[in-house]
């Protein structure tokens, strides 16, 4: 591994503890079209006539990212943390969430190394906010811009999300978590 800056020594260095070891976390969240709501992905506002449906503000992206940083925590999921019979996180801006699952105790502990998502959606089309995306991810986590990878696709017309009914979003995290 070539050590560029600061954080990539800290980076060795917990790698070639003896203390730490490498975790990979997945998530995945999909949320249905709902009219009368604005769409939000990974913490950017999409132009959209239609938003997703949900408690919060139905960030599917952040939902799946959460849900990532929760697995390689050994933490549960959001669904745990943030039930959706709590009538306090009716719209709730999920990158609020994402701040409450970082201060986690057992998040806490983590080196977050890096983050891979696909969001799957016939529409609307998504490559213009990749980038948008990237760099909120990237300061949310407190990562590298290079650390973050954000993908889109379609799903050729197959199923629901082909249908254009709803999109979904699938997550890796990598991080070092101390034994």
């Amino acid at each position: 591994m070539k050590v560029t800056v600061p954080k990539d020594v800290e980076i060795v260095e917990a790698a070639f503890n003896a203390g730490a070891r490498t975790v990979v976390g997945f998530g995945y969240d999909v949320h249905r079209f709902a009219s009368g709501r604005p769409l939000i992905l990974g913490g950017v506002r999409i132009a959209s006539a239609l938003g997703l449906d949900g408690t919060s503000d139905a960030d599917a992206v952040l939902h799946a990212v959460m849900d990532a940083v929760l697995g390689c925590a050994g933490a549960g999921d959001i669904g745990g943390m943030f039930p959706s019979s709590d009538t306090r996180l009716v719209g709730i801006d999920s990158a609020v969430l994402l701040e409450r699952v970082m201060a986690d105790r057992r998040v806490r502990r983590l080196r977050i190394v890096s983050l891979d998502i696909t969001i799957v959606a016939e529409r609307p089309r998504l490559q213009s906010y990749q980038a948008s995306m990237q760099r909120k991810l990237s300061r949310l986590l407190g990562l590298r811009s290079t650390e973050v990878n954000v993908k889109v696709t379609g799903n050729d017309a197959i199923g629901w999300i082909g249908r254009g009914e709803g999109i979904a979003a699938l997550c890796v995290v990598t991080a070092l978590r101390p034994r």
